[in-house]
C-alpha cells in the first residue's frame, strides 16, 4: 500500500541512450543496476521524449509543458527561466531540490537579449562556479557542467572536483579551448565532429564525470537526510552521448565483433522525405534547409555513411559508456539502501532521447523520428509508494508527463493557473498491466529544429505512427505492429488513405487535448 510519507523523488537520467540498450532485454550489454531497478520496480517500453534532443526534453521535464508551450524550441534556445518548473513547486512542499550533471537548459553562446551562463569561456570561470550554486530553474543547489566526454566545453562544478580530487591539470585530458576547428572536419563536416580515432580515455576513471555525478548525487542525499528533509534530485549523467571515448576498462569491456548494429535497408527511404535519402550521400547538399535564425548547423543533415567497422568500434564504446554509468548508479542505489531511505524514494530512470547506432543507415540523432531516437528506457521503482515488482508494461509514458506524476506523488495536485500539458503517470506506474485504463493512449513528439524549413509533428499511438512536416506534402506514417522496423513508409500507399484519414484526425484532437486549460470556467460571461 501507499505510504503516507512524502516519498523522496530521485530522478536518474542518461543521455542519448538507446531504448535496446538495457541488459534486461539486451543480452550483448551488461547492465545489473538497471536490471535491479526493473526487478524491483517496472519496465515501460512504449516511453518517448517530447523532442529527440537535450534542450527542449530536459525543459519539458522540469516543467511539463511541451517545447512548442515553454519556450525552449530547439537547441540553442534558452529556457526562460520565468517559466514554473517541478522544483519550484516542491520547495514550497519542504524539498531540497537538487541538480547533479548536466543540465543544458541554456545555448554555448549569448547575446544581450538571451543571456547563458553554460557557455564559454564562463564555463572554465571556476571563480564563477565557486560562488554560483543556484538558485536556479527551480534548483536550491546545482552542480553542473556541459561537455560531453572530452570536449572542451568542460568546466564549472565538475572542474572544481577534479581540482579538488587532485587533478590540477584536468585540461590536458580534454580538446582545447578555443577549438582549434571547432565544427568541420575535411572528410565530412559537422558529421565528424564527435568522433574519434581513439575510443580509450587516458583520464582515470576516478575522475571521470559519470563517477562525479554519482559522488555528488550520494553527498546530497546524505545532507538531505541530514537535515531530515525529503529531497527531489535529478542525477543526470552525460553519457553515453558522444564523442565515443572512455577510460578503461569499459573502453575493452565489450568487443566490437559481439555487439549489435543496425543497418539500412536498400530502398527504405525511396518514398521518404529527401532529408534522408541526404544521409546516403557522401557530400550532400542541406543548404535549402538552412535559414535565418536557423543556428550555426542543423543536427543530423550530414553524411551518415560510417565504416562497419568504425561503426562497431563506436557501438562497442557506447555500450561500455553505459555499462559504467550503470556502476555508478549501483553505487547509488547501495547508499540508499545503507541508509535504508529505499522503501521511501520513488526513482525513476530514463533517458533525454533516443540515439542511432546504425539503424536506416544512421548515427547519432537528427530530424528521423523512428523508434530509435523518439524512444526512451524507463523504469519505475517506489516499493512504498505501491509500484510492483518485477513488471513490464507497454503503457504509454512521456516525458512532459514527469512533472506532474511527481507533484502527484508528492501529494500535490497542479497549481491554479498552471499551464502544465502533462498528465499524471502515477495510476499506470501503480497498475501498469492495466493499459485500458492508462492516463495516455498516445504520445506528442515535437521536432522545430530550424523556424520552417525544420518542423515536424509526430503522433504514435499502440499500433500507428504519423509524422506532418510544416511545409510540403511529405510525410511518413509506419504500421508499427506489421513493420517495427520502420522501412514501409504507408504515407502515400492508396490502400493505406482510410487510415492515414483516422490518424490526422486523431493527431489533431491529440493537439487539442494538449491544450492548457489555466483556470475553470467560473461564471457564464
Amino acid at each position: 500500500m501507499p505510504s503516507d510519507r512524502p516519498p523522496n523523488i530521485l530522478l536518474i537520467t542518461s543521455d542519448q541512450q538507446h531504448f535496446t540498450a538495457l541488459g534486461t532485454t539486451n543480452p550483448a550489454i551488461k547492465t545489473p543496476a538497471l536490471d535491479r531497478l526493473c526487478n524491483e520496480g517496472v519496465r515501460f517500453d512504449r516511453a518517448y521524449c517530447p523532442n529527440p534532443t537535450c534542450t527542449p526534453t530536459r525543459a519539458s521535464i522540469i516543467t511539463g509543458m511541451y517545447p512548442s508551450m515553454h519556450g525552449a524550441w530547439s537547441l540553442g534556445t534558452r529556457l526562460p527561466e520565468s517559466v514554473p518548473t517541478v522544483g519550484d513547486m516542491l520547495r514550497t512542499q519542504g524539498y531540497d531540490s537538487t541538480l547533479v550533471g548536466k543540465a543544458h537548459f541554456q545555448p554555448l553562446d549569448e547575446t544581450p537579449e538571451y543571456p547563458s551562463i553554460e557557455r564559454q569561456p564562463l564555463l572554465r570561470d571556476l571563480d564563477f562556479w565557486r560562488k554560483f550554486r543556484g538558485p536556479w530553474y527551480g534548483f536550491d543547489n546545482v552542480e553542473t557542467s556541459r561537455m560531453h566526454s572530452d570536449e572542451s566545453h568542460v568546466g564549472g562544478h565538475y572542474a572544481i572536483w577534479m581540482e579538488e580530487k587532485g587533478l590540477s591539470n584536468w585540461r590536458d585530458y580534454f580538446q582545447p579551448w578555443p577549438p582549434p576547428d571547432a565544427n568541420d572536419k575535411a572528410a565530412g563536416g559537422a558529421g565528424t565532429y564527435f568522433l574519434r580515432d581513439k575510443r580509450a580515455w587516458a583520464l582515470p576513471a576516478e575522475f571521470h564525470h559519470t563517477t562525479w555525478v554519482a559522488e555528488r548525487t550520494i553527498a546530497n542525499i546524505e545532507a538531505s537526510a541530514a537535515r531530515q528533509r525529503p529531497f527531489f534530485l535529478w542525477s543526470s549523467f552525460f553519457d553515453p552521448h558522444p564523442p565515443y571515448i572512455i577510460p578503461e576498462p569499459w573502453a575493452s569491456m565489450y568487443k566490437p565483433e559481439d555487439v549489435p548494429i543496425g543497418a539500412f535497408t536498400p530502398g527504405e527511404f525511396d518514398k521518404m522525405p529527401p532529408h534522408f535519402g541526404k544521409t546516403r550521400e557522401v557530400r550532400p547538399d542541406y543548404a535549402a534547409y538552412r535559414e535565418p535564425n536557423g543556428g550555426a548547423a542543423i543536427h543530423g543533415f550530414h553524411s551518415h555513411l560510417r565504416d562497419e567497422a568504425e561503426l562497431r568500434k563506436d557501438v562497442a564504446c557506447y555500450y561500455g559508456m553505459v555499462s559504467f554509468m550503470d556502476q555508478q548508479i549501483g553505487r547509488i542505489l547501495d547508499r540508499l539502501d545503507a541508509m535504508r531511505l529505499a522503501d521511501d524514494t520513488l526513482i525513476v530512470f530514463t533517458s533525454d532521447h533516443g540515439h542511432f547506432i546504425g539503424q536506416h543507415g544512421l548515427i547519432g540523432k537528427g530530424p528521423f523520428h523512428y523508434e530509435d531516437v523518439i524512444r526512451v528506457p524507463f523504469i519505475v521503482r517506489w516499493p512504498g509508494g505501491g509500484v510492483p515488482k518485477g513488471r513490464s508494461s507497454v503503457a504509454m509514458q512521456s516525458l512532459v508527463d514527469l512533472t506532474p506524476t511527481f507533484l502527484s506523488a508528492a501529494g500535490r495536485a497542479k497549481p491554479p493557473g498552471s499551464m502544465m500539458q502533462g498528465v499524471d503517470l502515477l495510476p499506470s506506474w501503480r497498475a501498469p498491466e492495466d493499459t485500458a485504463a492508462a492516463p495516455r493512449d498516445h504520445v506528442i513528439v515535437e521536432n522545430r529544429h530550424n523556424p520552417t524549413t525544420v518542423h515536424l509533428r509526430t503522433y504514435v499511438d499502440a499500433r500507428y505512427k504519423l509524422t506532418v512536416y510544416r511545409a510540403g506534402d511529405d510525410g511518413e506514417m509506419f504500421d508499427l505492429l506489421e513493420d517495427p522496423g520502420e522501412v514501409r513508409n504507408l504515407w502515400g500507399e492508396p490502400s493505406a488513405a482510410g487510415i492515414k484519414q483516422q490518424l490526422m484526425l486523431k493527431m489533431l484532437q491529440a493537439e487539442m487535448v494538449r491544450e492548457p486549460m489555466p483556470m475553470p470556467r467560473i461564471s457564464n460571461a
